[in-house]
């Protein structure tokens, strides 16, 4: 076995056991009685099923991370990886339409092989405790678009990448990076536009006490908005949720239907009024910026491995190859990757704090609260999860943290 082949599966197994850790630190939490801070939040029922609903999934997260980690770990152990892209190789000599081939096989086997899990958690689980709404057509037809959107997309996006690799040399992270940067942009400014309609309806908000009020106080705060749209999200699930996206003239409002049907007005105009705390506060720019940076960090690290014979020796292959180099350096960013992940949710649980106080101070504080007690119920949130799970995971500072700053 080679000392860079050791190197990685340390790291798969190094980040295997430090997340059986944090799911065990996190199940440790698990507490059957209603906690006094909890009161008003659930009554005893609806809290006894959000922990089971918690045990239930902290369970299933554990046998599908077992399986992913012996199947992984399985095959950089036979060299399956390598196995695969020589014998791709020998049928194919282009290296654009080779690594196209490699990775549709690998994405198209690991999702047939998950797709049992999938359908548990969707039809079992969801249905179980009474979120889930999606009919076994919607599934397969999610399933078929996004299979179409990968290979059309994922493999434009791909095949210019290893074009510019193959052409540019010392080059290949500064253009790759521009190319990566540039599609991170247009994502963020077009993906309510061009994106969501392929899997979801989008209806303009109609006039209505509603978006009078949304009116109202987007004049209050000078902010120019025109496009309020609500979602179908009711067609998968009944969980409730809004968002934010876009620049400039294209940025967009979006409240899931289901959030429209169990909260006030005065709590939709709070809920509203913390996405556009994201906005006036700047923090979709400096996600985007975040994002741009990190995205160039990776690339130039990936600049100092490819054409490596190592990474190919590693994996079994017979010659290096830039989806072999891609998929072995993958695996060895997996630590970086992980500590800018964190840096990532710190930035990102720092600015829900201020949307929320941005919607308090400029709106009411008082009717966020109330929505954020209604959007925990209703999809069983766990209100106790341990500091270092948080830490690690979480985007969004858990619910009782939020309710104290908010009464602060």
């Amino acid at each position: 076995m080679s000392p860079l082949l050791t190197l990685i599966l340390a790291i798969v197994c190094f980040d295997f056991v430090v997340e059986r850790i944090l799911n065990y630190l996190n199940a440790k939490r698990w507490n059957p009685e209603l906690p006094a801070e909890a009161m008003g939040i659930y009554n005893a029922e609806r809290y006894r099923k959000s922990q089971e609903y918690f045990l239930v999934n902290n369970r299933f997260g554990n046998i599908t991370s077992i399986f992913q980690f012996l199947l992984i770990t399985g095959m950089l152990l036979i060299g399956g990886f390598g196995i695969l892209d020589t014998q791709i190789h020998e049928w194919i000599s282009n290296p654009i339409p080779a690594a196209l081939i490699f990775f549709g096989i690998l994405g198209f086997a690991s999702d047939i092989i998950g797709l049992p899990f999938s359908i548990y958690k969707t039809f079992v689980i969801e249905n179980k405790f009474g979120f889930n709404r999606t009919s076994i057509s919607t599934f397969i037809k999610d399933k078929l678009k996004g299979y179409i959107l990968g290979i059309i997309l994922g493999g434009s996006i791909f095949s210019l990448l290893i074009w510019i690799y193959l052409h540019t040399g010392v080059y290949f992270w500064l253009l790759a990076w521009a190319v990566t940067g540039t599609f991170l942009l247009l994502a963020t400014m077009f993906y309510t536009s061009w994106i969501l309609p392929m899997f979801n309806k989008l209806s303009p908000l109609p006039p209505g006490d509603l978006r009078s009020a949304i009116e109202s106080y987007s004049k209050k705060v000078s902010f120019d908005l025109t496009d309020i749209f609500i979602m179908d999200g009711s067609k998968r699930s009944s969980k409730a949720n809004a968002f934010f996206s876009g620049f400039g003239k294209s940025k967009k409002i979006v409240l899931f239907d289901t959030l429209l049907e169990k909260h006030t007005t005065e709590e939709l105009v709070a809920v509203l009024a913390h996405e556009i705390g994201h906005y006036k506060l700047k923090h979709t720019r400096t996600g985007f910026f975040l994002a741009f940076i990190q995205s160039g960090i990776m690339f130039y690290i990936l600049s100092l491995f490819l054409g490596n014979p190592a990474l190919a020796n590693a994996m079994h292959a017979n010659a290096s190859s830039f989806e072999i180099d891609i998929l072995a350096f993958g695996l060895l960013y997996s630590p970086l990757s992980s500590i800018l992940g964190i840096i990532m949710n710190i930035v990102s649980r720092r600015n829900e704090f201020q949307a929320d106080d941005y919607a308090r101070t400029t709106f009411n504080g008082v009717p966020l609260s109330s929505a954020l007690k209604k959007l925990s119920s209703d999809s069983l949130s766990n209100l106790n999860p341990h500091p270092a799970y948080v830490f690690v995971h979480y985007s969004h500072p858990p619910l009782l943290q939020r309710l104290r700053a908010l009464m602060k």
